[in-house]
């Protein structure tokens, strides 16, 4: 099965900066989608051993295997992988979730290699996340009726310069904290606990490439997951769609959905998921930019991550 990611490309030229890795030091991988995050943390597992922990908010969940470009069963026989796929397609999950599924693998016997495009949860594990109670059932039904800018306009100005205001999703979690808790995000926020593992307990990379370059490789690697299943695996999840579901967020899920219910061409649903995820890059480019500014940066499209980074 395709595993969503394409080939390292081969050195182009020096890039300034070389990371020598400690085998006994966790490691902790962020970039944009489509940037050879997995083929990165896959090369460090068998060059000094360790497990690859998922820190993709998507890739947790069944049912979307190539359109989140989990690993392949190619991939899964050459490491060990944790926390990917292991929660029903229809369940909730959320931040807190995963610092719980996250914290075992910390003091294991093993050494950590996390891997993932979902910034909040590497700011989570290196900044701490607040305790925040779930939300009531109610709450989230009122939410889920509202508007975007329903859900900004009920939301404190500290709380708004906090989040993606573009993020539906983190928007309507600010919300429903705010209604549920009488207190806002950004004030559980400045209560947050001490972190699980500090930028300086690890060896922090974020993957960069100009907008141009990734954006070429985000159109090619959605063409591939076309070629090898993409649209059987929608057709599977079809019966059991719900936009609602968080695994729905999948890129691509909603308009190959669209497409198999007669609602737009292949070409068109294509477009669109491309689109979305090019949308999508530029967002984790920006949340990386403003708060990774503490992490190694590998501009993967000046050279060959085998010479970029190397083991002790």
């Amino acid at each position: 099965m395709f595993n969503g990611r394409l080939p390292i490309i081969d050195q182009a030229c020096m890039n300034d900066l070389m990371i020598t890795l400690q085998a006994d030091k966790p490691v902790l991988i962020a970039g944009p989608t489509a940037s050879g995050k997995s083929a990165l943390a896959l090369r460090i597992a068998q060059a000094q051993g360790g497990v690859i922990i998922n820190a993709d908010a998507l890739q947790v969940f069944d049912g979307w295997r190539i359109l989140t470009a989990r690993p392949d069963d190619a991939d899964l026989a050459q490491a060990d992988h944790m926390l990917y796929g292991h929660v029903p397609f229809d369940a909730e999950y959320s931040v807190g979730h995963w610092l719980r599924d996250m914290r075992p693998w910390l003091t294991g016997p093993h050494r950590p290699i996390i891997v993932g495009g979902t910034g909040l949860n590497f700011n989570a594990l290196t900044q701490g996340l607040a305790d925040i109670p779930a939300t009531p059932p109610d709450v989230r039904h009122d939410a889920n009726t509202l508007t975007l800018p329903d859900l900004l306009a009920g939301l404190d100005p500290e709380t708004l310069s906090r989040i993606d205001t573009l993020n539906r999703m983190r928007a309507q979690r600010a919300w429903e904290v705010q209604q549920s808790t009488g207190r806002s995000l950004a004030q559980w926020q400045d209560s947050t606990p001490p972190p699980l593992l500090p930028v300086t307990s690890a060896t922090c990379i974020t993957l960069t490439a100009p907008k141009d370059w990734l954006n070429s490789r985000i159109e090619q690697r959605f063409d591939l997951m076309l070629r090898q299943g993409a649209l059987d695996e929608a057709r599977a999840m079809l019966p059991h769609w719900h936009p609602a579901h968080l695994s729905s967020k999948a890129i691509g899920a909603p308009e190959l959905i669209a497409h198999l219910r007669g609602e737009m061409s292949l070409d068109a649903a294509r477009d669109a998921a491309i689109i979305a995820s090019r949308q999508y890059a530029k967002r984790q480019r920006t949340w990386f930019r403003a708060r990774h500014r503490d992490w190694h940066q590998l501009d993967i499209s000046r050279a060959d991550l085998s010479v970029m980074v190397q083991f002790q």
